[in-house]
């Protein structure tokens, strides 16, 4: 899965605040991701990540 810093990541399940958008702020491992919402911000095993992965916007930028 090509997934780069900066890209908006469309999940499955949508955030209690009801976005279902979150940019992603740092890869390896773990990825680092901001609720595009509200702006929360949670670390996720990279094997999570891909599961619930839908749709892979490209860069914000």
């Amino acid at each position: 899965m090509d997934v780069q810093v900066g890209d908006l990541l469309t999940l499955k399940k949508a955030h209690p605040c009801g976005s279902f958008q979150w940019e992603v702020l740092r890869i390896g491992a773990d990825f680092r991701l901001k609720c595009a919402g509200c702006g929360h911000q949670i670390m996720i095993p990279r094997s999570q990540a891909e599961k619930k992965i839908r749709k892979i916007n490209g860069t914000n930028a």
